[in-house]
């Protein structure tokens, strides 16, 4: 296996790692990078961009992230926040008045970003993934709906609904969609190749999103359909079928529908871990960066079934997600295994974002392993 690109050589060890998700632990196209004091330390990536392996994995291919796309949107608020345009503790009604029906009139914004509105899964559900490409469909089945919990009682993860949420009060603020102003503020100033909806002329560079035919992690298992996990994903329809389509790439899926490479997820969270500035950009004050760490909810997700403690967007490690040994470091990841980590404490980011999946909703052993090794060396 040939690696390309570059790794500072006090971070050896990454490079072994890299190499060895490919010979141990089934890679087939996959990239690293990371960032120490805003500077490119480690810029991996490897193998190929499909499952024939006929398309080399090029230093500009991207693929759909998943949920890894959610650091995107939360960087959507932040910097609304930040210009004074979006207040974290008002209520969502403020910006959006059809959302207060059915007993959601006091949610707050803060608990789109923390899991905690209470609606996680579309109700009715969605039968195709051409429902999902339809924006005034989604948020009005979410605007409708009765929360599913006392909205900021708990956190459930809202796997697909939260950037509709999110996306619908960058709208109703802006004026432009969350593609677009993500587009525009964040990723062309700052050169990241990440894109929530893509035009048809990136098409030819998207990798092949390849399904793990392995079964399922016993620890996770079939979720009791009528259970809120197996609702939230039997009503929106996103495996790899949908993912591998030109509908989806050009659809504004804003908490799954994500492209780009580890690089390109590097650049645009950067800033966030460097009190607001990185490659020339001042994207953020560094008090809109320590917003993050505000903590929002912390106890048994309902969705994911495991503890989680989410600040603002993001999610503080824990023992069953060490994907950093600094407390205070955030990060989040996407179902099949792509992660992103912003340590503000070491002024550290990195992300690992690969093509073949492992059935895992939040990373997987690769980009821990890869984790593991930055921080060890670091």
């Amino acid at each position: 296996m040939e690696i390309h690109g570059f790794c500072d050589p006090r971070f050896a060890r990454v490079r072994e790692a890299f190499e060895r998700n490919f010979a141990e632990h089934g890679d087939i196209g996959a990239t690293f990078a990371a960032t120490v004091e805003g500077e490119f330390v480690v810029d991996l990536w490897a193998g190929h961009a499909d499952l024939a392996r006929t398309r080399p994995w090029e230093e500009d291919t991207i693929v759909n992230v998943y949920s890894t796309t959610k650091t995107m949107s939360f960087l959507c608020g932040l910097l609304l926040a930040d210009r004074g345009r979006l207040d974290f503790h008002a209520k969502v009604t403020d910006y959006w008045p059809e959302y207060g029906q059915n007993g959601k009139e006091s949610t707050e914004v803060r608990h789109f970003f923390s899991h905690a509105a209470g609606v996680p899964g579309f109700d009715p559900y969605l039968t195709s993934p051409e429902e999902l490409y339809d924006w005034q469909g989604c948020i009005d089945n979410l605007a409708a709906q009765a929360p599913w919990w006392e909205p900021g009682s708990q956190s459930g993860y809202h796997a697909i609904t939260q950037g509709f949420l999110i996306g619908e009060l960058v709208r109703r603020i802006d004026g432009r969609t969350l593609g677009t102003f993500f587009r525009e503020e964040i990723a062309e100033p700052l050169g990241a190749d990440f894109h929530i909806g893509m035009g048809a002329e990136h098409f030819g560079r998207v990798a092949e999103m390849i399904p793990d035919t392995s079964p399922l992690d016993p620890a996770f298992g079939e979720p009791d359909p009528d259970s809120i996990t197996g609702r939230v994903f039997a009503g929106a329809p996103a495996d790899t079928n949908a993912v591998n389509t030109d509908g989806w790439r050009q659809a504004e899926l804003p908490a799954a529908g994500g492209h780009g490479n580890a690089r390109a997820v590097v650049r645009a969270q950067t800033p966030v871990a460097n009190g607001g500035s990185a490659f020339g950009v001042d994207l953020l004050s560094p008090e809109g960066c320590r917003v993050i760490q505000e903590e929002q909810t912390d106890g048994p997700d309902a969705v994911l079934m495991m503890p989680v403690k989410y600040g603002m967007g993001y999610a503080f490690p824990n023992e069953m997600m060490p994907m950093s040994p600094n407390e205070r470091a955030m990060f989040w990841g996407g179902a099949g295994g792509s992660t992103i980590v912003v340590d503000q404490d070491a002024h550290v980011c990195l992300s690992y974002v690969m093509n073949q999946m492992r059935n895992a909703l939040i990373g997987d052993q690769r980009g821990g392993s890869l984790g593991r090794a930055f921080y060890e060396a670091l």
